[in-house]
């Protein structure tokens, strides 16, 4: 749906109806922050969000924050990165992709699946299959 063209209570509806979709109630702090991770396609972490609803004068306890990034990657509305074990960074895109990590100021940039190939992957053990592959491509300036 292209969101240039809708009212704010257009935008709310349709937050609502994509939480309601994945199972979630959306409640007026769920919706909010939905609205603040899924207006594009983004990497933000659980800081950068709470001081963005904080910064436009939302009452939000970082608890609240995290409780509801944990429900959304949960239910599959967004997808939860661990990238270098500092802090945890939430994918408004779902849809399967890697990343590019910039080590100079951290952004993370998504990488479409079919511009990398893997050649082989070994076996998994007895008794499991490959559920899923991330990748994470560090990136610095040349020297």
């Amino acid at each position: 749906m292209d969101m240039t063209n809708t009212t704010p209570d257009q935008n709310v509806s349709h937050t609502e109806q994509r939480l309601l979709g994945c199972g979630i109630r959306p409640t007026a702090q769920r919706v909010r922050i939905a609205s603040l991770l899924l207006s594009a396609p983004q990497h933000l972490s659980a800081e950068q969000i709470l001081a963005s609803l904080r910064g436009a004068g939302a009452r939000v306890s970082k608890a609240t924050v995290y409780n509801t990034l944990n429900l959304f990657a949960g239910h599959g509305l967004i997808r939860q990165l661990s990238v270098d074990g500092s802090r945890a960074w939430f994918d408004s895109n779902v849809d399967a992709h890697y990343h590019f990590h910039d080590l100079t100021n951290g952004a993370l940039i998504d990488v479409p699946v079919p511009d990398v190939e893997f050649s082989r992957l070994p076996p998994p053990p007895a008794g499991t299959e490959v559920a899923g592959i991330d990748l994470v491509i560090r990136l610095r300036k040349k020297m």
